[in-house]
């Protein structure tokens, strides 16, 4: 792809940028528009590529405004965007992200991630356990593996990690000769319509992987189980926690290993890593090996982060957003804090999941002692009229101190907080707020 031009409508989007900075690494001319600046955009400005944050197609250089350059968009982008609409006009060849990463891996032995829930810290791990045995790959992360800072990891272009987006049957486009699903519940249902069509999405997804399937054992598919809860062709089990993670052992087909220690809190993680675990030894890497690279991970940026832990307060970072991940969450912290008062700064993301969700959600954060609720972030959807943080509010226990504020309010309610630990969870920009805060803390 040296010397062609791509121009991409949602860069900054996670899924977006890593595609852009593997064609960057290729030689490629790369530009893209996004909403808002980040991270994110800075990083790819500062790696060369041309960013805008505004709409208008005057904007654009002219290397961008030719007819040969190739326009990746994603879903969240409306049709009536203006740089889309002209170059659907002018004839341009426009690709959504999942196709054009299925374009890219066609050519490579591709490993990939798919579930409602853990994608991108399975990736991550298995991420790490390639690099750990020093085998070639390229990885596509929808997070940023905290070691590395960056959501793409290349070593070698003959085999891709990718995770397998659900959302809009992304997933669909790619054929996977490995594959891993570790759950499918509901989620999307603004797309899907039904929880069973959500899961006859995985089942097709299933039906494309030419090699092996791993699944977690309580998923209803075919194929190599793994659990952390019964036994499976790959279990864990003799968990006990130990510092901030596990002591536990583990058996595959082809071995045993005790004693091992995998170095992040939260079952939900540990399971994710033997999901990775599973992956890597069906792909051929060395198991004993691979067993001790569970103690070196160092996580993905928002997922159960820890940013801060003194006396006074603990402050952790996440991303949870369906009802499952903040249960998840919640369990996590209880364990490793039982005695401590909890707080959720949560902020719903999209409308129709926190519709379809309403009383789930209510019922995960009725757990915390206090909840502190923002405005949904809407992403890619207008409002739903009744469906706002206030109407979560009411339907959450009258044992919870709940509190409903903007964004900009957030500082100020921080210092009223009394729980000690205190967790961000959400998936829109609420992971911005979190320097703030963690400044405020210390």
């Amino acid at each position: 792809m040296q010397n062609k031009v791509f121009y991409f409508i949602g860069i900054g989007g996670i899924g977006m940028s890593s595609i852009a900075r593997y064609l960057m690494d290729l030689g490629a001319q790369v530009g893209g528009y996004d909403k808002t600046p980040s991270t994110i955009t800075s990083s790819l400005e500062e790696s060369g590529a041309f960013i805008t944050f505004q709409e208008e197609v005057e904007i654009l250089p002219d290397a961008f405004k030719q007819r040969d350059v190739r326009v990746i968009f994603t879903p969240a982008v409306p049709s009536s965007h203006p740089q889309l609409q002209f170059f659907e006009k002018q004839g341009n060849e426009r690709m959504k992200r999942a196709a054009f990463l299925g374009e890219i891996t066609n050519s490579m032995s591709t490993l990939a991630v798919a579930g409602t829930h853990g994608k991108t810290t399975t990736t991550s791990i298995l991420a790490h356990f390639f690099l750990s045995l020093q085998s070639p790959f390229t990885a596509f992360v929808g997070g940023m593996m905290n070691v590395h800072k960056s959501n793409l990891i290349s070593t070698g272009r003959n085999v891709a990690l990718v995770e397998a987006d659900e959302f809009d049957r992304s997933f669909l486009q790619l054929s996977p000769n490995i594959a891993c699903i570790t759950s499918t519940d509901a989620d999307h249902l603004d797309v899907y319509g039904t929880a069973d069509e959500v899961f006859d999405s995985y089942r097709a997804f299933g039906n494309k992987v030419s090699d092996v399937l791993v699944v977690e054992k309580r998923v209803p598919l075919e194929g190599v189980t793994y659990s952390i809860y019964e036994k499976a062709d790959y279990s864990i089990t003799a968990i006990a926690p130990e510092g901030f993670g596990y002591r536990f052992d583990l058996t595959s087909p082809k071995g045993s290993y005790q004693r091992l220690y995998f170095s992040q809190l939260g079952l939900h993680n540990l399971s994710n890593a033997l999901a990775a675990f599973a992956m890597a030894s069906e792909f051929g890497l060395n198991e004993q090996q691979l067993s001790t690279a569970f103690s070196t991970f160092e996580g993905v940026d928002r997922r159960l982060q820890l940013i801060v832990e003194n006396n006074r307060h603990v402050l952790i970072d996440d991303y949870a957003h369906h009802p499952t991940e903040i249960n998840a969450v919640f369990e996590t912290l209880e364990n490793a804090y039982p005695e401590e008062r909890k707080c959720a700064i949560f902020q719903p993301h999209l409308f129709s999941r926190t519709r379809d969700f309403m009383d789930d959600f209510a019922t995960a954060l009725s757990q915390f002692d206090e909840v502190i609720l923002l405005s949904i972030y809407p992403a890619r959807e207008l409002p739903i009229v009744g469906i706002n943080a206030e109407a979560l509010a009411e339907k959450i226990s009258t044992k919870v101190n709940v509190s409903v504020i903007e964004k900009h309010q957030l500082l100020a309610q921080v210092s009223l907080i009394s729980a000690r630990v205190k967790v961000v969870l959400g998936a829109g920009d609420i992971g911005l707020e979190v320097e703030k805060i963690k400044q405020k803390l210390i």
